[in-house]
Formats: structure tokens, sequence, C-alpha cells
């Protein structure tokens, strides 16, 4: 019976040892619900705490008015905020406008210079690394931390630009790069399309170096120069990453912040949508309802952007 009951427990042993068959899985224990209980749990929670219910309640506030002291002198006004800021809101068409601007710019100028710089280190030249890490520094760098220093780049006294050109004389040229209505949101919009460059070519540059070089080859083999195989190959190639560069293009336009509130507080001539909505919830005159309008009306103006995007990515998801 011992050397029996030896026998069984080697054998037991060996089975133990033995990697499970394919497709079966491993009870849970105790521990590992506990880890997937945290590891899932906590960031819901912080989403919900911190994403969906102020998202909720700026939607419920955009009905009322409210100034922000006690919950008691909140007023359902229904519609009211909409209306006035449609219809009597001297600065909601002006920021509509500049943020337009904003989005044609940052497509029109930084998008397709962040793509030629990406197909340039594409080549793997010389240096490649040393001029990704240089393009790339902007995106690294607050959006605070650029609008400050372009601040002092522009400023119409002592800035940069000013002292090389000779423009700071208030009694000859004077160029005021701030205050100016004309100047300032072009002298912003360059500061935002420097850091939006870097940005785009770090998504092309990914997304080239996925393209399967076979397909240049070929190209090559049937005569096409350097710029036929890039429009005819590579560029169709690249359709996946345009649609994220596109959605990111219009989110960057829409949540434009930083860099102007430092440049001038969005004032004199740069006012944006997220401007309008800071000055209305934390200015000297709280509006919290009035401010949770315009946020509202920001919100579905970025989802008229993102939900397609996301159809798109689920139809091909489902597809494949």
């Amino acid at each position: 019976m011992t050397v029996g009951t030896s026998a069984d427990a080697v054998e037991t042993g060996r089975a133990a040892d033995l990697p499970r068959a394919p497709g079966r899985l491993r009870r849970l224990t105790g521990r590992d619900r506990t880890v997937l209980t945290l590891m899932t749990g906590v960031p819901t929670a912080l989403m919900v705490v911190f994403v969906w219910v102020p998202a909720l309640a700026s939607i419920l506030l955009s009905f009322t008015s409210w100034d922000g002291i006690g919950l008691d002198s909140i007023k359902w006004i229904g519609l009211r905020n909409y209306q006035q800021i449609f219809t009597i809101y001297p600065s909601f068409w002006p920021a509509v406008e500049h943020n337009v601007l904003w989005l044609v710019v940052l497509a029109a100028i930084p998008t397709p210079f962040g793509l030629f710089l990406a197909y340039q280190l594409d080549k793997k030249i010389r240096f490649s690394r040393f001029y990704q890490s240089a393009f790339f520094l902007p995106v690294m760098v607050s959006s605070a931390v650029i609008g400050f220093v372009w601040e002092l780049i522009y400023n119409p006294d002592h800035g940069l630009i000013n002292s090389l050109f000779h423009t700071n004389n208030p009694n000859g040229t004077y160029l005021d790069w701030v205050g100016n209505p004309k100047l300032n949101i072009w002298a912003v919009l360059v500061a935002a399309s420097w850091r939006h460059a870097g940005y785009m070519m770090i998504l092309y540059l990914a997304g080239l170096k996925s393209v399967d070089p076979s397909l240049k080859d070929a190209a090559a083999v049937d005569g096409a120069n350097e710029w036929q195989a890039f429009r005819h190959v590579v560029f169709p190639a690249l359709r996946p990453i345009n649609v994220v560069v596109a959605v990111v293009t219009v989110i960057e336009a829409l949540r434009a912040f930083d860099i102007v509130y430092v440049f001038n507080k969005g004032e004199h001539g740069t006012e944006l949508l997220s401007i309008l909505i800071t000055q209305n919830i934390i200015g000297e005159a709280s509006r919290i309802g009035y401010g949770s309008a315009l946020a509202v009306i920001l919100l579905v103006v970025s989802l008229a952007a993102i939900i397609p995007y996301l159809i798109v990515t689920f139809r091909k998801e489902r597809s494949t």
C-alpha cells in the first residue's frame, strides 16, 4: 500500500508539472479578484468623478442661472442662456470665427509640414534622431510654457522680433504683437503651429514606418519618380493615420486655451470658446450657467468631430 501510495503521489506531482491543455483557464483567486477590481475600479471611479459627473453637471447647469454662491441660488431658466449666447453675446461669434481660423491654419500649414518632416526623416538621413527630438520637443513642453516663451518673443517693447527689426519705437515704427487685433491672432497661431507640426510629424512618422517597403520598390520598378510614388502609393497607404490626424487637428483647434491665455488672456482679438468659458465661470462676474452653456456648445461641436471617427474605427474592427 505504501509503495502504491508513493507511486500515485509521484504521478500526481508529474501531472501537476505538465503544462495545462490549451483553452483551460485557471480559476481566479481572491487576490486576483482584488487586483482586477482595483485595476478596473479605480480608473473607472476617477473617470466618473472627474469626467462624467462634471460633464452631466455642466449640461444641467446650462439651463440655469447661478452665480456659484450657494445651491439655493440656482434658478431654472430653460434655454435662455443658449438664446442669449447666439443672439446678444458679442464675443461668441468672433470666438467661433477664431476657432474656425485656428482649425484652417492648423490643417493647412503645420499638418502638411509635419508630413513633410516625417517623410524626410523616414529616409533615415544623417542625425535623424536629433532632428526628431528637436522637432518633437515643443510637444513635450507645456502649452502654457510655450505661450510664455512666445509672449517674450512678441513683447512689443523688449521682445526678440521688435528688437531685431527695430519696430519698438513708440515715436516711429511700433508693432504691438500682443494688443493689436490685426496681428495678435496670427502671432499666436505661429506659436500653435510650431507645436502642432512636431505632433503631426510623430504621427505621420509612425504611419510611414508601417508602410510596406515593397510598395515603394514596385513603384520604382514601374518607373515612378519619388513624388509619384508618394502620391499614388505612400499617401493612400496612410489613410488610417490621416483619419487620426484629422480628428486630432479638430480637437486641438477646439481645445486651444493655454497658449492664448498666457499670451494675452484671450483679449483684444484672440477670443476663443474655451476662453469665454473660463471668463464666465471663474471671471469677475461668475455666471456658472452661462459658462456651462458655452461648454455644452463646445462639447457638441467636439462630439460632431469625434463620433464619425469612432464609427469608422468600429466598422473596420468588425470587418476584420
